[in-house]
């Protein structure tokens, strides 16, 4: 789970808890530490939920940079991490910027359960 905003984050940490373990990063930078980590490890991700509109570095460039780190090590499609990118940003370009770049999901916020349970079932990530 990436997002700088607290509420936001507590929310969905909230959410996550019933469905396993979850990690919290408040920034794009810390995201893709813990992501490094998880490969080195071989510890992959299922699902990472990633804010766009971030400080420093927003969604858009840690997606890019996430795929980029798994094709280096060899992970491509279904095997890649499933990334939904979480925002306020309903707008087209942002959308259309996060499906090219690869992200198997959007959703708009604000969160709540019901939406959160229903990409991950279309993920078949819950059993």
């Amino acid at each position: 789970m990436v997002d700088d905003d607290y509420i936001t984050s507590q929310i969905m940490l909230e959410i996550l808890k019933a469905f396993g373990t979850c990690d919290l990063a408040v920034s794009g930078s810390d995201a893709l530490k813990l992501f490094e980590k998880s490969q080195a490890e071989n510890n992959h991700y299922d699902v990472i939920f990633l804010d766009i509109m971030m400080p420093e570095m927003d969604g858009q460039e840690v997606l890019n940079r996430i795929r980029r780190m798994e094709n280096e090590n060899g992970v491509f499609g279904l095997d890649c991490t499933k990334i939904i990118m979480t925002t306020a940003l309903d707008d087209y370009e942002n959308i259309r910027s996060a499906f090219k770049n690869q992200a198997e999901g959007y959703l708009v916020k604000p969160i709540s359960k019901d939406k959160v349970i229903n990409i991950l079932n279309n993920f078949d990530l819950l059993d």
